[in-house]
Order: structure tokens, then C-alpha cells, then sequence
């Protein structure tokens, strides 16, 4: 006799206890330490928090008047007939390292913001004690962070009234929303074209069209 699709799926029913009791107390325990899991740490949280900041001051960087003249005298160094560190623009290393990290090239960023700290510029090695701490490197950001308060470039150390002013800054733009306008995507393309000129993994410096890319970008 060939059986009814009633008896077919009461004999595929799995079958439940009725003594079967279900543990509220236990199943809140469980969510609760899936929450503490889910939870950043103390250092996931610091990372975020130092990458939400670097953001802040390269766009900051960017939009400084002056930003694109400084990248123009930049590009004359790395492309005219005079080349070497005695020549380099520091301030345009410092916007070039800001640019190309708003575009997606932190190591090219952190090749420049390295030039430029080492040229004596203070905000390029706080960018670097940034940038460090996202990637959770303490060693690292601690040895930017006494750059920034320590310089020995300077004839005078500085104390740390200029770290108090960025972090200030950071703060207000984070409560309050910036200005400041992001890199656009004639910008992007332009870095990206630097990015695929040669096979070098490090984008080697701005030239003419990106500078004039980004006087436009200062004029809008």
C-alpha cells in the first residue's frame, strides 16, 4: 500500500522530548560572552581611533593654503634639473605623504611623512606616530611621538604645546565635522597614474599634471 504524504512526513519529523526544559539563564550567559567577544580590545579601539585622526589631519594638510605651491616646488625637485634632499620641499613632502594616503598608499605615505620628519617637520612625525598606532606598532608611535615633542632638528626642543594644539584640533573636527574636503576623484586618478608609472612599490613624487590637478582642487 503505498503511503500518504501525511505519513510520509510524520515518519521524517524529528522527534522533540516534552521533557525538554530550555535554559534562559544559560542562553543569556552565552549571548553575553559572544558580546564580550564581539567587543573591540582597548588596543583595537586605540588603533581605530589614531586612524580616524590621521585622517583628520591629512585632509587638514590638503586644504592649508599653500598646499599646492608647496607640492609644485616638490615636483620641481624630484623631476628638474637640481635633485637631492638639499632641494627637497619639505612642506611638499609633508602634503604629497597626506595626499597619497587619503588615495589609498599608506606605504608611499609613510615613505614621504619619513622625509619630511626627517627634514625637522613636525607634523609629518606626528602623521607617522598616527599612522603607527592604527597598525598597532606602540614601539614605533611612541619613537614618532617623542619626535614630535623632542626634535633634535630644532635649535630650541619644543615642548608639547604643538601636539596639544593637533589634538585639540582632531577632537573638535571629530565632534563638530570639518570643512575640509577630501581628495576628489581627478585627484585619485592622478596619484593612481603616479602609483602604475614604473614597478617601484613607492610612488617616487608628484609631477606637473598633479600639481596642477591639485591647484584645481585648492580653487573649488
Amino acid at each position: 500500500m503505498t503511503a500518504t504524504i501525511d505519513e510520509l512526513l510524520a515518519k521524517a519529523a524529528v522527534p522533540v522530548s516534552s521533557s525538554a526544559t530550555f535554559d534562559v539563564a544559560a542562553a543569556l550567559r552565552r549571548l553575553a560572552a559572544d558580546a564580550t567577544k564581539a567587543s573591540p580590545t582597548p588596543d583595537m579601539a586605540r588603533a581605530a581611533e589614531a586612524g580616524k585622526r590621521l585622517a583628520v589631519v591629512c585632509r587638514w594638510v590638503l586644504n592649508e593654503p599653500g598646499a599646492a605651491v608647496h607640492v609644485d616646488r616638490l615636483a620641481e625637485d624630484t623631476y628638474g634639473t637640481e635633485r637631492g634632499e638639499e632641494h627637497l620641499d619639505v612642506d611638499g613632502a609633508l602634503v604629497f605623504a597626506c595626499l597619497l594616503y587619503l588615495t589609498g598608499h599608506p606605504e608611499s605615505a609613510q615613505f614621504w611623512w619619513q622625509l619630511a620628519a626627517g627634514a625637522g617637520n613636525r607634523a609629518a612625525a606626528y602623521c607617522l606616530h598616527l599612522h603607527h598606532l592604527a597598525l598597532g606598532e606602540s614601539k614605533e608611535a611612541q619613537h614618532w611621538l617623542h619626535e614630535v615633542t623632542h626634535s633634535v632638528v630644532d635649535s630650541d626642543a619644543p615642548d608639547e604645546t604643538f601636539l596639544d594644539c593637533l589634538e585639540m584640533f582632531a577632537r573638535y573636527v571629530r565632534n563638530n565635522g570639518s570643512a575640509a574636503t577630501p581628495p576628489t576623484g581627478d585627484l585619485e586618478m592622478e596619484v593612481d597614474r603616479l602609483a602604475t608609472k614604473d614597478s617601484c612599490i613607492i610612488v617616487g613624487g608628484p609631477d606637473r599634471r598633479l600639481a596642477d590637478q591639485l591647484h584645481d582642487f585648492a580653487r573649488r
